[in-house]
């Protein structure tokens, strides 16, 4: 039987319970880090190999994931109409520079921490599927994302290095 790899990205799921926000926020922000972590240390190259049928490749995550920022946090929760029209591709111009791909997603990382309001009962600007959210959905719906994409990274990283842990 092959031996196992070890976890070396490893760290524990934040413990925070001081309330649905702080759990919430938490959490997304747990998300985020874990998908930071795995284009971490790579070369371009890397973070552009194609390992998987589809265009998903690490570089290609980050840059969908940027797009789920500006659109569910921007454009539904704040308004900003320039965030209306995002195409949450995962393919990444060849002359668009790695570093500047995970800079953007760590920006709309920022402006969406911004816009959240205290509450998270508040409203979203725009509907989603004809109705007004709450800003409460909006963090569980871009939570469920980026985990799940952070899983996808996960397997791409350990195909790519070996390097495995959430």
């Amino acid at each position: 039987m092959p031996e196992t790899p070890l976890e070396t990205q490893r760290e524990r799921v934040p413990l925070n319970d001081d309330g649905e926000r702080d759990t919430a926020l938490a959490f997304l922000t747990f998300a985020r880090s874990c998908v930071l972590k795995k284009v971490g240390g790579l070369d371009d190259e890397q973070l552009r190999r194609r390992l998987v049928v589809s265009d998903t490749t690490l570089l290609g995550l980050v840059r969908h994931l940027t797009d789920a920022e500006r659109f569910w946090f921007g454009y539904t929760v704040g308004g900003d109409e320039r965030h209306a029209g995002v195409d949450f591709s995962m393919v990444v111009p060849a002359d668009r520079p790695a570093h500047q791909v995970i800079a953007d997603y760590r920006a709309a990382i920022a402006e969406s921490d911004a816009l959240l309001p205290a509450g998270l009962d508040a409203r979203t600007a725009h509907p989603v599927a004809g109705e007004f959210r709450t800003v409460r959905w909006v963090i569980a719906h871009v939570t469920g994302e980026t985990v799940r994409h952070a899983g996808h990274a996960d397997i791409l990283r350990e195909l790519i290095d070996g390097v495995t842990g959430r």
